[in-house]
């Protein structure tokens, strides 16, 4: 504490209420070939729903990562999910048929959203790919746009035409202010077609007029979508206020090929009444700028330059009379492209995971079996330590391969290292796709992931995921292979963990080891993760004791904060005994000298049963069981 220089009481607060915190165990992470979404940059899922919104529906050539991501997701509620791309040949959809690759948030903060992207046009999908190509955008810029009379504006009349007429030949030339998109009437207003093109001379329509046209009927014109509206954009509160004019417009998107919502020409989003002003503002204080909008609301496009024409539009409002543009914008996004997505693009999408200080993951998805991309994986735990990856075998070892399947899935372990830090599986699963509505054949990978999730959440991780109390696997209609006894004992030897299916009780996972080759206690998924789980806990702990003094008082602060969270995970099961080692027998003056720290902790781990065995012994009626109990062991 501070020296005082003249009489007065200094409070000082000195906080010894340090705890061992909690640490996450059951956060799931995968990188994969997926539709939707940005691109190398992770993002959090919940459930399924949130997957399919966020990263689109599985297709045919992106099922099994898909899936693996679905399947964990059936267990436990949090997913880090990196979507993969090729940077070269990965683009996101333009209204200009021009595609331009915005990898994400940051990338269009960075790159795109400051930059001249006139030759993209108004905007872009929100993220890669050729789903983006579904999506169709139109603007509704002022009140003419909404809706006119071109016979007053342009001077147009109809030509006397059949009903059933799909080209109506005019007086007048209506090119100026109509657009293909745009509905008209011959009729008064009665019944409106839409417009598939238009010149100087004819105005086609897409379906034939209902009535005969005599000649001189006048022609009404309005947006295509003007009626999701109702009332035609005008001058907002705000812009009148500050002396400007002419600042509303109305913006929609459209699937119009029905990618996303299944139904072509679903209106996915509407923006009404938005700003052309810059600092415009509702009256809660949000932005009503309608880039500002369209950029924090949209979850299918972002702005890249003003609609053509718009030479003031982004000004702030102050007397600004904004530029008028009679006539809405109609464009339908092009040039998306998913890319060619291999096994480099997936280790890249991986990489964002090889941090343990920069991203809390615990349990490592593969998706489908891959030997370069396991290797990456097993490189990956490997380094990290407290996290374990999941793999599967390669999809033609296990899936029409009668026969064959145990010595090829042992094959491909034995290219595999050694580490405890891995969790091998013997298969695939046949499931139900019902986006598709089709079945598919799917690692099992993301499963046994979302089985140990799932056992973090029911008990505690250092109890074994397997067997018939937690090692239940969801959404399985049938094994691509079900080994036999004498096939699980080969596999469990190398490290494979068999699934199998049991008449009655279900597929189950039918072991808990890792891929550790020697003979330890570190080659049971329960041990490895108790020690991971006790390794990051303490560790975070002891942060607590870097830069103050390593002396008697400091030791004993640290064993009295780690013995009583070890009482407790002896007392929850996990460790049979232990010992908390801090003072001078390790914490020699040659170690006070380095300004090293050392505290040893010895712990006796909980095993699972693996092997039961039992013993019927059929005695006669007079024998004593005192006497015999113990002998046939």
């Amino acid at each position: 504490m501070a020296f005082q220089l003249s009489p007065g009481v200094n409070v000082s607060e000195i906080d010894l209420t340090t705890i061992v915190p909690s640490v996450s165990t059951s956060i799931g992470g995968i990188a994969g070939n997926l539709n939707w979404g940005p691109v190398n940059e992770i993002v959090t899922v919940s459930d399924e729903v949130q997957l399919v919104d966020r990263f689109g529906k599985p297709d045919n050539t992106n099922y099994e990562y898909w899936f693996s991501a679905a399947n964990f997701l059936a267990y436990s509620n949090n997913l880090k999910v990196v979507r993969a791309a090729n940077t070269t040949s990965t683009l996101n959809a333009t209204a200009n048929n021009a595609g331009v690759l915005i990898e994400n948030d940051d990338d269009y903060i960075n790159n795109h959203e400051g930059a001249s992207n006139s030759s993209y046009g108004p905007f872009a999908a929100k993220f890669p790919g050729d789903l983006g190509n579904s999506l169709r955008i139109s603007i509704c810029p002022n009140t003419q746009a909404f809706s006119s009379n071109l016979s007053s504006t342009d001077s147009v009349t109809a030509n006397a035409a059949t009903a059933g007429d799909t080209t109506i030949n005019v007086t007048g030339d209506p090119s100026s202010n109509l657009k293909a998109g745009d509905f008209v009437s011959f009729n008064g207003g009665t019944s409106y077609t839409r417009v598939s093109s238009v010149n100087a001379t004819a105005i086609v329509v897409s379906s034939g007029i209902p009535s005969a046209l005599s000649g001189g009927e006048t022609v009404l014109r309005k947006w295509q979508y003007a009626d999701n509206f109702g009332v035609a954009p005008g001058t907002s509160d705000y812009v009148s206020d500050k002396g400007g004019s002419v600042d509303e417009t109305h913006i929609i998107v459209v699937d119009e090929d029905g990618k996303f919502s299944g139904t072509a020409n679903t209106i996915l989003e509407k923006y009404g009444f938005v700003s052309k002003a810059s600092d415009a503002v509702n009256n809660d204080g949000s932005s009503n700028y309608y880039k500002t909008v369209i950029n924090s609301k949209s979850k299918y496009v972002r702005w890249m330059t003003h609609q053509p024409g718009g030479t003031n539009w982004g000004n702030t409002a102050l007397s600004t009379a904004f530029t008028g543009i009679n006539t809405p914008f109609y464009a339908s996004l092009s040039a998306g492209a998913d890319g060619v997505i291999g096994t480099a693009e997936i280790i890249t999408g991986y990489s964002y995971f090889a941090d343990p200080d920069a991203v809390d993951v615990s349990l490592l998805i593969s998706g489908p079996g891959n030997a370069t991309i396991a290797a990456d994986l097993i490189s990956k735990v490997d380094s990290r330590k407290d996290a374990l990856v999941f793999l599967s075998p390669l999809k033609t070892d296990v899936v029409d391969n009668a026969g064959s399947e145990s010595t090829n899935i042992i094959s491909y372990r034995d290219s595999l290292s050694s580490s405890s830090y891995t969790v091998m599986d013997s298969g695939y699963k046949y499931q139900y796709d019902k986006y598709n509505d089709v079945y598919r054949w799917n690692p099992l990978n993301g499963d046994i992931a979302g089985v140990c999730a799932r056992t973090d959440l029911e008990r505690d991780p250092w109890f074994s995921p397997g067997g018939l109390n937690r090692g239940i696997i969801k959404n399985s209609i049938k094994l691509s292979w079900s080994p036999t006894k004498a096939e699980r004992d080969n596999l469990y030897v190398k490290g494979i963990n068999p699934v199998v299916t049991f008449p009655g009780e279900g597929t189950i996972l039918f072991g808990d080891k890792t891929l550790l080759s020697k003979p330890s206690v570190f080659d049971r998924i329960n041990v490895r993760r108790l020690f991971i789980v006790l390794e990051k806990t303490i560790a975070r702990a002891a942060r607590s004791t870097m830069f103050e003094f390593n002396d008697q008082f400091t030791r004993a602060s640290f064993i009295n904060l780690v013995e009583p969270y070890l009482r407790d995970v002896q007392g929850r099961r996990g460790i049979t005994d232990f010992r908390v080692v801090c003072d001078e027998s390790n914490n020699t003056a040659e170690v006070v000298d380095r300004n090293e720290f050392i505290g040893d902790i010895y712990i006796k781990p909980a095993r699972s049963v693996n092997f039961v065995q039992l013993n019927f012994v059929a005695v006669r009626t007079g024998v004593v069981f005192d006497e015999i109990v113990g002998r046939f062991q």
